[in-house]
């Protein structure tokens, strides 16, 4: 929360310093203000394998180390005058750099710290956090501006962020890494494309990150151009703090009271959140009377923690600890990497027609969307399945490292009459797959016998093929199993075959001793296969 002040702060005293440096150029305060979250767009799939391949409280560390050199760097700066639009942009854009690794590792780690039944109020109190320091810093930040400049507000988030690096510090070294996996460049790409592909075949997933990236683009508008909306209701920097704040105050409120109503708890009101908040952008953007932009600015403030808790607390309820770090990458990219976009182009659009003006046309698109929202059935909270790895189930015997690619062969021999059935249980198996490593799924028949029917995916190592075990949730293979049942002759016959490099084939005499470790396996043994 102390951190988050700061930010505040700077946010604040950044946007109102390009506005002096600029003659009040729309366009720049606009990339001003999406400068800390611009580079998420950029680097969120990296940051996303970051957060999962390596200790989050380290990866938490260094992303605070650079936030705050950027920080000192514009106080430095800001002070000594010799700061120009460029440097400040450019500033702010290391600053966001930091973020694009420090928000992954930060969200995925709130289902690691709470039972399942309560990660829904974990990731609002969450929230709560940021919005007190809402509530607080941009009045703050409009104080300090109008007192002491920009470099005060500057300098006061270099200190804050020290708070968070003593502390995170302090956990790095009592947490150990997670994982062993080296950084290479290969498993790199082939950690950010596994992420695409869970996106890519998790229907629910696919369709929250679609209405969370129109809701980023539509209603960014009201942050963007807020600076120069303040000047049209001729306010100074203290009442584009206080507007600031008034949106903070909203959100505190809705975060505390969201349990208090059954449809805001599980999310069923979800298409009216939206709704009003772009009924509000409206009203803010038409108005002349300060107090109604306040009343607005509060509106805003609320309907905006209401929507992005149910999206964020859904997102972290249905994916499984093994890709969290990865899937809240693609949320934030989504969400956070999205919105620049609106922010930019609602900027350049006030630069036309005026900031009020923009915010109307933005806000009928908020309108919109909350509209068509029930389309996208994002589900209920209370109906999130929450992947469980609690089955006890046997595991093949594999040799440790078998080189790769690897391509798995699974073969039915079918009868006729339930052909229909299969095909149509088959195509959750592929997602299944593909979701859990596999990088190409493919079914054959066999040319000789219609009804004998051969599935052929593709891993890109042993490690991910042997890894891919362990993210079977019970659900999937309850379906594997359900699968194997369809094979007339007790169990669909399973091969596994790697890749020989012609130029440095292996050493054969050592693979045929130790054969009897991997023998092809059926039965039970298939599951995870």
């Amino acid at each position: 929360m102390f951190s988050n002040i700061g930010s505040f702060l700077q946010a604040v005293a950044g946007a109102w310093l390009m506005k002096e440096l600029t003659d009040s150029s729309a366009t720049w305060v606009a990339l001003m203000v999406v400068s800390n979250i611009l580079p998420v767009l950029f680097l969120s799939l990296l940051a996303g394998v970051v957060a999962d391949m390596f200790s989050k409280a380290r990866v938490m560390l260094w992303s605070q180390i650079l936030m705050g050199f950027s920080a000192a760097a514009m106080a430095a700066t800001t002070y000594l005058d010799v700061i120009t639009p460029g440097l400040l942009l450019g500033l702010g854009l290391l600053l966001g750099v930091g973020m694009a690794f420090n928000l992954p590792a930060w969200q995925s780690i709130v289902p690691e710290l709470v039972p399942r039944g309560m990660v829904a109020s974990a990731v609002a109190l969450n929230s709560a956090s940021f919005n007190v320091a809402r509530a607080v810093g941009p009045a703050l930040g409009g104080l300090i501006l109008a007192v002491s400049g920009p470099a005060m507000a500057f300098g006061l988030n270099t200190l804050s962020y020290l708070g968070v690096i003593v502390v995170v510090a302090a956990l790095a070294r009592s947490w150990e890494k997670q994982s062993d996996e080296q950084a290479s460049v290969g498993l790199i790409v082939s950690s950010i494309g596994l992420s695409v592909r869970y996106a890519r075949y998790s229907p629910v997933f696919r369709r929250v990150l679609g209405l969370v990236a129109l809701f980023g683009i539509t209603t960014a508008v009201i942050q963007a151009v807020l600076p120069n909306r303040t000047s049209e209701l001729d306010g100074s920097e203290a009442v584009y703090g206080l507007l600031l704040g008034a949106m903070g105050v909203g959100a505190l409120i809705a975060a505390f009271g969201r349990t208090r109503f059954e449809p805001i708890r599980t999310g069923k009101a979800l298409p009216y959140t939206i709704i009003t908040f772009g009924i509000a952008g409206i009203v803010i953007g038409i108005t002349a009377n300060l107090v109604v932009a306040l009343v607005g600015m509060l509106v805003v403030g609320a309907c905006w923690i209401l929507t992005l808790t149910v999206l964020n607390a859904t997102t972290q309820l249905m994916t499984p600890g093994w890709i969290r770090g990865r899937v809240m990458s693609l949320y934030l990219l989504a969400f956070t990497g999205i919105m620049p976009l609106g922010s930019i182009a609602s900027g350049a659009l006030a630069d036309r027609i005026g900031a009020g003006s923009a915010m109307i046309w933005f806000s009928v698109g908020t309108v919109a969307l909350g509209l068509i929202a029930p389309l996208f059935r994002i589900p209920r909270l209370d109906e999130v399945r929450t992947p469980e790895f609690e089955r006890q189930r046997r595991m093949p015997r594999h040799a440790a490292d078998e080189g790769g690619p690897v391509l798995i062969a699974n073969t039915w021999q079918l009868d006729p009459d339930s052909i229909d059935d299969f095909l149509e249980l088959l195509e959750r198996v592929r997602r299944i797959r593909l979701r859990n490593g596999a990088y190409s799924w493919r079914l054959y028949r066999n040319t000789d016998d219609p009804y004998r029917l051969t599935e052929m995916y593709l891993y890109t190592s042993w490690e991910e093929h042997l890894a891919q075990h362990t993210r079977t949730d019970d659900a999937a293979a309850a379906l594997l199993r359900d699968a194997m049942q369809f094979d007339t002759n007790n169990g669909p016959t399973n091969r596994r075959l790697i890749a020989v490099n012609l130029h440095h084939p292996p050493n054969w005499d050592e693979l045929v001793t130790n054969l009897h470790t991997d023998q092809e396996e059926t039965g039970e043994l298939y599951l995870t296969d």
